[in-house]
């Protein structure tokens, strides 16, 4: 068997993590008697600059062949965030209904976390709504550069979009311990917000093994800090859960090994797997990039495509690196190289 995955490295360190994590997935792919079919594509910012633009116009028809996109990292100084952004990641999301952003949040055992309390049995999921919400394109500005100039922007929630996310998160928290939070902030929003707590509620009824909760934003980001350990499953707006998941991947010890997955559940269109770090210009072509990030997305993907026994054995031995006190770049402490960490790892797969 083999899969067919289309490769988006784009810019600075996402070139050298993703090759790094193609080591890695290419060994327990032979080990485990499967393979994938990588194809690579040059888009990005570095492209932006050549073409002025992130992608070609049939971008996207080329990447819907593959069963799943596997990115690098977006991004370069001379080109605006929101240019690449919304020329490559969301236009790609948004196609292929990937309105489910999954982030899981661990503490390894020999990783230091910056709380009081570094031995908390952190392990949760983000579950953050990947195509709506606050991220729209509708709005404006008018009045450029004059005292009366007016910017807006508008937030667009669905019951379809929000119902959707809602019921991946009670399905998940089902079949993890059962505790499930809703972020929300319906005391200060007061159209979004109550809407999202209704269709909370309306949910909640109609999964009676999960335990249910909600908190506003502000008093569940006090949370992340103060219990991260309290907390299973927690399913948020696009903003709020990309606040909170960023927050999430620092509690436990270094955003450089945060992955992330956006899923189209129905599995009817390709999913996309990335690490949360950005591009890190400032370290480019120093060897010296965390490769986990990139690695434990690789691993993701390999559960999402039913490699669940794959998937399983690279945690493993990123574990066990961990564990062990093995090689740790400079973001975790670490003088270790990219290439070390990833050495540590494969030597470490079963």
């Amino acid at each position: 068997m083999s899969y067919r995955v289309a490769v988006l490295a784009g810019d600075g360190i996402g070139q050298e993590v993703v090759a790094a994590a193609r080591c890695v997935l290419d060994a327990v792919a032979e080990r485990g008697g499967f393979g994938f079919e990588w194809r690579e594509f040059d888009w990005g910012c570095d492209r932006f600059l050549r073409t002025g633009a992130m992608m070609p116009h049939d971008g996207l028809d080329q990447l819907a062949e593959h069963d799943a996109i596997f990115l690098g990292a977006v991004g370069n100084p001379g080109v605006a965030d929101h240019v690449s952004l919304w020329g490559l990641l969301i236009p790609i999301r948004r196609r292929f209904r990937q309105h489910v952003n999954y982030r899981p949040i661990r503490l390894f055992p020999g990783i230091e976390g910056p709380l009081r309390d570094a031995t908390a049995d952190i392990d949760f999921v983000v579950v953050r709504e990947n195509n709506e919400g606050e991220y729209s394109e509708i709005g404006g500005r008018i009045y450029h550069g004059l005292d009366e100039e007016i910017a807006i922007q508008e937030s667009v929630f669905t019951r379809r979009g929000v119902r959707a996310v809602m019921e991946y998160a009670f399905g998940l928290a089902a079949s993890r311990k059962g505790q499930l939070v809703s972020a929300t902030k319906s005391n200060g929003i007061v159209h979004t917000m109550p809407f999202w707590d209704e269709i909370f509620a309306e949910l909640a009824e109609a999964h009676g093994e999960v335990t249910t909760s909600q908190y506003h934003i502000d008093a569940l980001a006090a949370y992340f800090v103060q219990r991260p350990e309290t907390l299973d499953v927690v399913v948020a707006s696009n903003l709020f859960g990309d606040i909170l998941s960023d927050l999430g991947a620092a509690v436990a010890g270094s955003i450089g090994i945060a992955p992330s997955a956006n899923l189209d559940p129905s599995r009817r269109n390709p999913s996309m797997f990335e690490p949360v770090h950005g591009s890190a210009p400032d370290i480019a072509g120093e060897g010296i990039a965390n490769p986990i990030g990139q690695i434990w997305s690789g691993a993701l993907m390999l559960e999402h495509l039913g490699q669940r026994d794959a998937a399983d054995a690279v945690m493993g031995a990123v574990a066990r690196v961990f564990a062990e006190g093995g090689p740790r770049t400079p973001d975790l402490g670490g003088t270790a190289t990219t290439e070390e960490v990833t050495t540590a790892i494969l030597a470490r797969l079963p």
